[in-house]
């Protein structure tokens, strides 16, 4: 474990060069990994588990649409695909990677197959921080560890598959055995990590909840929402509209953000648009700094994990969300955003 700088905060954080996929697979030689779930992080980890070469297992429950889509990515029903209670007990490490309600539906089943010495994993803090919410108390004499990587399943997956990782959190909430690290950075090389950083798993939560609702998809959506219906009003075009919003930002200057920070990009734009940028930049800090607020104080206070909890439980839950997405996916912006993606030239 190494120490880094940064911007003048002290942070640990595990390379693959100070542990390398070799020593991962030492340390997890006698493990038997069930990753229990198969939807937003649970494809991505088991293969990536799976080609890196340790001992992964599916449990996923049967007739379901996600049994099928384990099947069709090669796992076989009876030698590494079974039912979510089967695939516990044979386990000895339990990814436990269903959504929050899913892990909440499902934790008796789980908790009854974790015996001394095991280990429980998550991607997300939020079953063990907001645990008087969820009931997800794990026994005293398991692990309880935490990878999480930041970003979806498929970037995970994608990336991976192109030589490159995906950065993630580490944390370790119980260390029954005296090898949660180990079990845990292996685990993080396992999956895919680019670099592995130390968090907490409530760190992990409040940070992830306001990214989620904030820059990563809430206030970007709202914000394109916003500028593209000025430039709409004003007489502009939806594709012109459209390219000015997103499609320059997403094909364009995010990769210079990336490879080089924000500084980088800017400097490698025009001299207008970089005083306007540094006129402007402030002016949206300042206006949205009291929603960040008031979003992390929800998040701190468990309001954003309590409703989530009540509409994610709900029997028609996935009918209400698949009619909010179908919302978005028809209003002009995003109709606009379908035509401009097939006018890229990879795709014609």
């Amino acid at each position: 474990m190494a120490q880094m700088n940064f911007g003048g905060v002290v942070e640990n954080v595990v390379t693959r060069e100070e542990y390398p996929l070799a020593k991962a697979l030492e340390t997890l030689k006698d493990e038997t990994i069930a990753v229990i779930g198969y939807g937003v992080q649970g494809p991505g980890q088991s293969l990536n588990l799976r080609d890196n070469g340790f001992n992964v297992i599916v449990g996923q429950r049967k007739d379901s649409k996600s049994w099928d889509k384990a099947v069709a990515d090669g796992w076989m029903p009876g030698e590494n695909l079974f039912d979510i209670e089967e695939a516990c007990e044979k386990a000895t490490i339990i990814e436990y990677l269903l959504s929050d309600a899913g892990q909440i539906a499902v934790w008796p089943t789980v908790k009854k197959h974790l015996t001394p010495g095991k280990a429980l994993y998550f991607s997300h803090g939020f079953g063990i921080t907001y645990k008087e919410r969820t009931g997800i108390v794990p026994p005293a004499d398991v692990d309880v560890i935490l990878v999480a990587p930041k970003g979806s399943g498929t970037s995970l997956r994608r990336m991976f598959l192109q030589g490159r990782g995906l950065n993630s959190s580490y944390a370790i909430f119980q260390d029954a055995t005296g090898r949660a690290w180990d079990r845990v950075i292996a685990l993080g090389i396992g999956v895919g990590s680019g670099y592995l950083f130390e968090t907490t798993f409530k760190r992990e939560v409040y940070s992830d909840l306001t990214g989620e609702r904030g820059t990563l998809m809430g206030a970007i959506q709202g914000i394109f929402a916003a500028q593209y219906e000025v430039l709409r009003k004003n007489g502009h075009t939806p594709s012109e509209a459209f390219n000015e919003t997103v499609e320059e930002l997403s094909q364009s200057l995010m990769p210079l953000i990336s490879e080089n920070g924000m500084d980088w990009m800017y400097a490698n734009c025009s001299t207008t648009a970089q005083r306007g940028a540094l006129d402007w930049w402030k002016k949206f800090r300042d206006a949205t700094m009291p929603v960040f607020e008031d979003l992390y104080s929800e998040v701190a206070a468990g309001n954003e994990a309590q409703r989530s909890i009540d509409t994610n439980s709900q029997p028609d839950y996935r009918q209400k969300l698949e009619e909010e997405l179908r919302e978005m996916r028809e209003t002009e912006m995003w109709q606009a955003g379908a035509v401009v993606r097939k006018l890229r030239p990879e795709n014609n």
